[in-house]
């Protein structure tokens, strides 16, 4: 039986990293990328390299639909050197970054920063990437909890990220015949580097923790194994829904 591929954008740091490590440890070569920094690339290579799993790591920046049909041009090079053919079996688009500013305050170049990065590099490098999904594949795209409660400073995130769940509810109807699901996970708040690491902040963490049901931030690590049960033989029936991974927050 042959091993499973895996691209992930944004695998470098936070909760792609995780999710790289904890589909390495489901046996699923990892192919990632990263914006700036490979050197933390690099040791995530190490990582998954350590458990016994082949990965590699591509530059892409988000910023830019175009650049999303050059990362998948790389990859499906790399593929054809290594396995003699294109395809892959899992697709996870996590890249992103995010801005915190009131409607009244927002730019166009704020507001066009979340639809490039996180609407348009997604739907055209997902467009790239469809002809070499295997059947039977998997699509998890990345939203936020931010789509279903409304914290001020956050609009045009979550405006994009909102979009997001209605293009993959649309992948779930044109790619059915090909036996591809297609599932958003949206976590809560996450402390991670993410948006200048302010989940991290001792006065902002304790107020996430009171309003949810765990009592605490979550971490990269609550995020990682809900996407590699995704990928799992277990998951095949689950397609088309948005799962939210906040802990219980605000419900």
């Amino acid at each position: 039986m042959s091993q499973k591929t895996a691209i992930i954008t944004g695998g470098s740091r936070g909760l792609g990293r995780d999710m790289a490590i904890n589909l390495a440890k489901d046996g699923v070569n990892i192919i990632f990328s990263y914006h700036k920094n490979g050197n933390k690339a690099k040791e995530v290579i190490s990582e998954i390299e350590a458990l016994g799993q082949k990965a590699i790591a591509f530059p892409f920046d988000a910023t830019n639909y175009k650049n999303g049909q050059e990362f998948i041009n790389k990859v499906t090079n790399y593929l054809k050197e290594e396995n003699g053919n294109l395809n892959f079996d899992f697709l996870i688009n996590n890249a992103g970054t995010g801005v915190h500013n009131l409607v009244s305050d927002t730019t166009e170049e704020e507001f066009d920063e979340m639809m490039n990065v996180h609407l348009k590099s997604i739907y055209f490098l997902t467009q790239s990437a469809l002809p070499f999904l295997n059947k039977g594949g998997r699509i998890i795209n990345i939203s936020s909890g931010l789509t279903r409660f409304s914290l001020p400073g956050m609009s045009a995130y979550a405006m994009m990220k909102g979009g997001i769940e209605v293009f993959t509810r649309y992948l779930t109807k044109e790619l059915g015949q090909r036996k591809i699901t297609a599932n958003v996970i949206a976590p809560g708040a996450i402390a991670t580097d993410f948006a200048g690491g302010s989940n991290k902040d001792e006065q902002k963490a304790a107020l996430i923790s009171s309003i949810t049901a765990l009592g605490r931030v979550g971490e990269a690590e609550d995020i990682g194994g809900i996407v590699a049960f995704l990928c799992s033989d277990k998951a095949g029936w689950i397609n088309g829904q948005r799962i939210e991974v906040s802990g219980g927050m605000l419900t």
